[in-house]
């Protein structure tokens, strides 16, 4: 079978993947590349090119999203959708998002060069501001595709200095017209690394993702008195940041007996006045709580906002928390993940299924279309970080499998559950 002879180029991946590692590049083999800056204008320029040489047909949407059609023998097919992201955090690793792009290219110009055209078209997509560390909240272009997010609410984000997601959508010149959003899909499929130590942990090659786990995040604000770090009595003060920390602790407890899979993090401190001789007055902290269950996320959410409400009581300081995000857990198309797993075991690679830990673009894909994940190895499970790294082998496995499982479904016309 002509499936059993394609692979991919890993020398010809891997070179893309350096190559855009250089763009915003940072001192120690990191990138910094914020959705909507200068940087993410100069690799969206040379993706654009990437995907004109493959002779792809390119086209922008409202939001920014990028899309590289390979025309199939019937045009009028739904199409199978693959991507990822291009954008990375302030101190990212080159392969985070990066990944399932530019492996999506790859597969594209591997069946070019094996003169391979397919039944139905297929579509690689870079998406806009998965991560959000721009623009709150993350995978907005994802969002705004799938209708999770309106227009003006994607529009009207703002980054730290006040600028908006439009006008900075406008500046780097890819803002398209609403018309070339995808209308219709078959599927959609992203290659991404793990971004956890499981797969490494268990010598696994492939993880086989079944879903993604809801997320909370809470805003905890809390107010004491700020007075003089001399002559303010121990027993005498209301120290915000004192507080802060018992409830930490707090949270973490908390989460550690609920199950293994839960997980609530404090990534975001503020103090004021943050002053060397000063009592702490005043402290805002983020918590992120997360759960592949929805019912189990909302009762930990709930039993950490009354935790944090009593000690703060008890530590007298005044308290307020807000839940400013909520994203419910996101189960795969059943369908997708048999047939990945079926084609790791036919490829000779060793895998797993799991949950996601992480958010991707795939999580609103799924509002739309079937949709399922392809995980490889990271290396200690390091990511979000510029010592992120994932072995050339394990990426040429994933690649190969995503290739394989294109090249079947764009010949397919079975629907999915």
């Amino acid at each position: 079978m002509l499936e059993e002879t394609m692979t991919i180029n890993i020398k010809r991946l891997m070179n893309t993947i350096n190559e855009s590692a250089v763009i915003g590049k940072l001192a120690r083999g990191g990138i910094c590349r914020l959705a909507l800056t200068n940087e993410d204008k100069k690799m969206r320029d040379l993706f654009r090119q990437w995907l004109l040489d493959a002779e792809m047909q390119v086209r922008v949407d409202d939001f920014g999203n990028i899309y590289g059609r390979k025309e199939g023998k019937n045009p009028q097919a739904a199409p199978v959708l693959i991507g990822s992201h291009l954008d990375t955090q302030p101190e990212g690793g080159r392969y985070d998002g990066i990944l399932g792009v530019l492996a999506g290219l790859e597969v594209l110009t591997t069946l070019n060069n094996m003169d391979i055209q397919t039944e139905r078209p297929i579509e690689l997509i870079n998406f806009t501001n998965e991560e959000g560390s721009r623009f709150e909240p993350p995978i907005l272009g994802a969002g705004g595709l799938a209708g999770h997010f309106d227009q003006e609410f994607v529009y009207s984000r703002k980054d730290q200095e006040g600028k908006a997601f439009l006008s900075e959508l406008k500046r780097i010149g890819y803002h398209g017209p609403e018309r070339n959003r995808i209308q219709n899909s078959h599927c959609y499929l992203e290659l991404h690394i793990e971004q956890g130590p499981v797969l490494e942990h268990k010598h696994l090659d492939i993880g086989v993702v079944t879903g993604i786990q809801g997320m909370d995040w809470l805003e905890v604000n809390l107010t004491g008195q700020s007075d003089h770090a001399g002559p303010t009595p121990m027993n005498m003060r209301r120290d915000a940041l004192y507080a802060a920390s018992k409830i930490i602790q707090i949270i973490r407890e908390t989460t550690v007996n609920l199950d293994k899979e839960a997980t609530a993090t404090v990534g975001r401190l503020a103090v004021k006045p943050n002053s060397i001789n000063c009592v702490p007055g005043e402290v805002t902290f983020s918590v992120d709580i997360r759960h592949s269950n929805d019912a189990m996320k909302e009762r930990l959410t709930q039993s950490l906002i009354e935790k944090i409400s009593v000690s703060a009581a008890a530590e007298q300081v005044a308290v307020k928390v807000d839940k400013i995000w909520e994203s419910s857990a996101t189960h795969f198309s059943g369908s997708l993940v048999d047939l990945i797993t079926e084609n790791a075991k036919q490829l000779g690679y060793s895998s797993q299924k799991m949950i996601s830990g992480a958010g991707h673009d795939a999580k609103y894909m799924n509002l739309i279309t079937p949709t399922a994940m392809i995980f490889v190895p990271s290396v200690a499970g390091k990511s979000h970080c510029q010592e992120e790294f994932t072995e050339a082998e394990a990426i040429e496995k994933g690649a190969n499998l995503l290739l394989k499982t294109v090249y079947q479904l764009a010949n397919n016309n079975a629907s999915f559950k």
